[in-house]
């Protein structure tokens, strides 16, 4: 019987250990209109050594094309749905019933997510939803019998109102006591995890000055940060960035519950005016962070060590209809064709990469002019909504182009759309304007003003 025991304990500790090992998982983005079928997405997920996928939503095609493979699988109800889900049990109901139960279990779905990034909206209606939806969800899946399925929300670093150092952590005030607080309490509950989104790019791109990037890489050696108040030494922001939420949660009196990563990586690829975005530093953390997460046994973090972080890395494809600056469309692992941007799979057992990276270019912020102008390829048919968006903003953004002005001629669409995107830009790049324009605009450094007509340009 002993022996008996033994064996059995050993099969549950190793089922245990399968199911929350730390081998990363990746977003599945959908944000293209050049990205292969869902179906060949199953493919290059697989060839990845991908085992968990997270979806931004329920899409059929791709819960269908993942039936009957053994990647766990990670779906979003959509920001949208929320309050409503909130006011109505039925309409919760109703959205398990048609994006879950059709698939589940041979799909095996095994995390719901309830909106995306929702703590960082200004929507305070929203905001006070999230909990009760969570709630109301968990109910739905609990009547309809489905058992297996955890329910989650992301957050974004900026839940915390102090993360620096990691023992300061603490959520800010107008969600600690009346979103938090009782978010911690259902995640306890149910035995859940904290999804967070990680990403020491944005924190070293903020103060490149101040944080080292091989410390931000996992490439430091003689890097290191001492937490004054634990004692606890930090070898890569990475770490810190987890416990600062791990020091919240314990603020709050849940020191325990479990943290998700659900995104984190490094763009491989940026606009001028960002500092560092660039396939060696890409490759470099993304690999790094699979071996830190993969790890056997599990490393953990210095307020937690030994401990499993599971992880989705964002993400699977370069996309090329994401909003914002140039690094939200260069966060893949692989082109829409298929073929990696860099070489990278995510078991963890590849210790060296074949691959020379190209060095790094833009590791020290750019300094000079830049203009915004209209994208090659750049649909003209849209060009019109466009010019009139930037122009109607203020701050007699389009003066030089209307007649008479030194910029108006040629008097042609596609110049005047130009003028007003750098002009749109540079007026408004410090409150938040960026050179995008639904995808029409790119930045550029070379002067677009010819003659008496001078573009404006933003000055870095």
């Amino acid at each position: 019987m002993s022996v008996l025991h033994l064996l059995t304990l050993s099969l549950l500790i190793s089922i245990s250990g399968a199911k929350f090992s730390g081998r990363p998982g990746v977003n599945y983005g959908q944000l293209g209109n050049n990205l292969p079928s869902p179906s060949d997405s199953v493919t290059l997920i697989k060839s990845l050594n991908a085992k968990s996928v997270k979806l931004y939503d329920a899409n059929p095609s791709i819960l269908a094309a993942l039936n009957a493979t053994d990647i766990v699988v990670s779906v979003m109800v959509p920001n949208e749905l929320i309050v409503n889900i909130t006011k109505s049990k039925t309409l919760s109901d109703d959205w398990i019933k048609s994006n879950v139960l059709p698939f589940y279990p041979s799909t095996k779905i095994r995390y719901l997510l309830v909106g995306n990034e929702i703590l960082s909206s200004q929507d305070s209606e929203l905001k006070s939803a999230l909990v009760p939806a969570m709630r109301k969800i968990q109910r739905s899946l609990k009547t309809l019998g489905v058992k297996k399925v955890k329910v989650g929300t992301t957050l974004a670093m900026d839940v915390l109102n102090s993360s620096y150092p990691p023992s300061s952590g603490e959520f800010r005030s107008d969600i600690s006591g009346s979103v938090m607080k009782p978010m911690l309490q259902f995640l306890n509950r149910t035995k859940s995890f904290l999804f967070v989104d990680v990403y020491p790019y944005f924190a070293w791109a903020q103060d490149p000055a101040h944080i080292n990037l091989d410390y931000a890489i996992f490439e430091s050696t003689n890097v290191t940060v001492v937490d004054p108040v634990t004692n606890l030494t930090y070898h890569n922001l990475f770490d810190q960035m987890i416990d600062a939420f791990v020091f919240a949660m314990k603020r709050l009196g849940y020191p325990d519950l479990r943290i998700w990563v659900a995104e984190t990586g490094w763009p491989n690829h940026g606009d001028y005016d960002q500092i560092g975005a660039n396939i060696y530093n890409a490759a470099t953390y993304n690999r790094n962070v699979v071996k830190k997460l993969a790890a056997e046994p599990p490393v953990g973090t210095p307020a937690r060590p030994g401990k499993v972080l599971p992880s989705f890395i964002f993400a699977l494809y370069n996309e090329n209809q994401k909003t914002g600056p140039g690094t939200e469309r260069h966060f893949g692992l692989l082109h829409p064709n298929g073929s990696q941007v860099y070489e990278i799979e995510l078991s963890g057992k590849t210790t060296e990469y074949k691959e020379s990276l190209p060095a790094p270019e833009n590791n020290e912020g750019y300094k000079g002019k830049i203009w915004c102008v209209v994208a090659k390829g750049a649909n003209w048919t849209q060009l019109g909504d466009a010019l009139s968006y930037a122009c109607s903003q203020g701050n007699n953004t389009c003066d030089s182009i209307k007649p008479g002005g030194s910029c108006h001629k040629p008097d042609l669409m596609v110049f005047h759309a130009s003028y007003a995107f750098s002009s749109y830009w540079a007026s408004f790049r410090k409150v938040g304007g960026t050179c995008y324009f639904n995808g029409l605009a790119t930045q550029t450094i070379k002067d677009p003003g010819y003659g008496r007509c001078e573009f404006p340009s933003v000055t870095l």
